[in-house]
């Protein structure tokens, strides 16, 4: 299974997370986050990781143009987008994206499933507010084009095992505090979610 570590806002805790054996990382661009980190910030550390980790920018209801310029300026390698998108917004993307499912209901794991795609818990606000989905929810769905997100930790890592997502995307289930990660339960994190 996959890991990304998401509302990554320094170079340490990138290549501890990388070292700790992540697949990818997540920069959140949406200021109201305590884990918000600006374009520029987000390039000095991208610029120096090595290769091969995917580099995930978080955007909220912003425009095709802005999350081109704003991929450009930061190097990421995919967009992971917070909000509802239509076509005509996804025609103009410049990189490639993941749509975000904020679950409300049992019916909305279903959503865009010939697409890879991240599910979270839904809650006003967006992203680590450390919400569970309920997992009964994913009894019989297929998987594996899922990446979940919400409410992860190291302790309850292992209940999503049996469902055989792509991949658990986590934030504040590592942290010692909001944007700043915790090397042990990161470590911990990624070593049950692997084994």
């Amino acid at each position: 299974m996959k890991v990304k570590i998401c509302g990554i806002t320094t170079f340490d805790d990138a290549i501890m997370a990388i070292d700790a054996g992540a697949d990818a990382l997540g920069f959140v661009f949406y200021p109201p986050s305590p884990r918000y980190i600006s374009p520029e910030n987000a390039r000095t550390i991208i610029d120096r990781l090595p290769p091969f980790i995917e580099k995930t920018g978080l955007f909220v209801n912003e425009k095709a143009d802005t999350i081109n310029t704003m991929s450009k300026q930061s190097g990421i390698t995919l967009a992971q987008l917070h909000f509802d998108v239509d076509d005509t917004l996804l025609k103009k993307l410049n990189i490639p994206f993941i749509r975000v499912i904020r679950a409300q209901a049992p019916e909305d794991v279903q959503l865009y499933q010939n697409e890879y795609r991240l599910i979270d818990a839904y809650v006003d606000a967006y992203g680590g507010m450390g919400k569970r989905l309920n997992l009964e929810w994913f009894d019989g769905v297929d998987c594996s084009k899922i990446i979940l997100a919400g409410g992860l930790n190291p302790n309850n890592v292992e209940e999503t095992k049996a469902y055989g997502f792509y991949a658990l995307d986590v934030s504040s289930g590592v942290e010692a505090s909001k944007g700043i990660k915790d090397a042990d339960k990161v470590s911990v994190f990624i070593e049950r979610a692997k084994s």
